[in-house]
């Protein structure tokens, strides 16, 4: 019988709903063979994750997702199978962390500013993990009534036309890949859908991007098209780049995208965590 596995997902270490456990044993209801954790900016629920992994039966893939100075928003995830060395990123993620901490801040002053009564206290109650930003800012905008929907708080204040948005600090590309790639992870760009680009922008950026050390490109997304999913597999080939997938799933803060399986339609093989596997194991070569 074929096995499927998901290789995106955030837990309430970052800004999903279910706790890194939860999470495991839902892939394990889901029927999945494996997932990754790959919370934003922070590998602090994994280790739950694993446990829990051993527990259930599920393969618990080490992760993490990292955001990077690009127009429009690039992320990179960096991905550790059948290694510990993922607590070795922690160091570089520091300054990243103080971004998002200072950006906080400046979104909770500006939105006083505006006659809106919030405070840092209130953002880190709605967290469950150290990591805060925008989306638990919008669950405090919704519980205290200013806005009915998180999507209707990051239309009028948090996105990038926002009243109170602010840019925080972030890497730029080829420092979250070396990044990544120094700490033993294999670093994969996140997403590529939400880049908007064309098949030839596409060809121009991931040669430069494996350049900096990219290692592989997600090429199943939820978002995804037949036509992007066929685009991204060919690139993936063209470039040497191992081909991942996942859902990007957070639960209940992202409705209608389900683990494993995306809005209904996406299916990751297996078989691309063995090559996952074999390319992390020609790095160490």
């Amino acid at each position: 019988m074929e096995k499927f596995i998901d290789l995106h997902t955030h837990s309430t270490a970052s800004d999903g709903s279910m706790s890194p456990a939860e999470l495991v044993r839902h892939a394990k209801d889901r029927g999945l063979a494996a997932v990754a954790l790959t919370d934003h900016d922070t590998v602090d629920g994994i280790e739950e994750a694993i446990k829990e992994g051993k527990r259930s039966g599920v393969e618990v893939i080490p992760g993490i997702e990292i955001s990077v100075r690009y127009k429009p928003e690039m992320h990179i995830l960096g991905l550790f199978p059948d290694t510990d060395n993922y607590l070795n990123i922690r160091s570089e993620l520091l300054t990243v962390k103080k971004g998002r901490e200072d950006r906080n801040k400046k979104i909770i002053n500006r939105l006083n500013e505006l006659g809106i009564e919030i405070t840092e206290d209130e953002i880190k109650d709605v967290a469950m993990g150290d990591i805060t930003g925008r989306p638990h800012i919008a669950r405090v905008l919704v519980a205290k009534g200013y806005v009915k929907t998180i999507d209707e708080a990051f239309d009028i204040y948090l996105c990038k036309e926002g009243l109170a948005y602010f840019q925080r600090f972030e890497l730029e590309p080829v420092d979250g890949i070396k990044a990544i790639r120094k700490s033993g992870g294999v670093p994969v760009i996140a997403h590529p859908v939400f880049l908007r680009k064309s098949y030839d922008e596409m060809d121009k950026l991931l040669q430069e991007l494996k350049g900096y050390g990219l290692g592989g490109i997600e090429a199943h997304y939820s978002e995804n098209t037949k036509e992007d999913t066929g685009n991204f597999l060919r690139l993936a080939i063209k470039h040497e780049l191992v081909a991942t997938g996942g859902s990007d799933f957070h639960g209940n803060f992202k409705p209608g995208i389900e683990l494993g399986s995306g809005r209904g339609g996406l299916k990751v093989p297996y078989e691309l965590l063995d090559k996952l596997r074999e390319y992390q194991n020609n790095m160490k070569r």
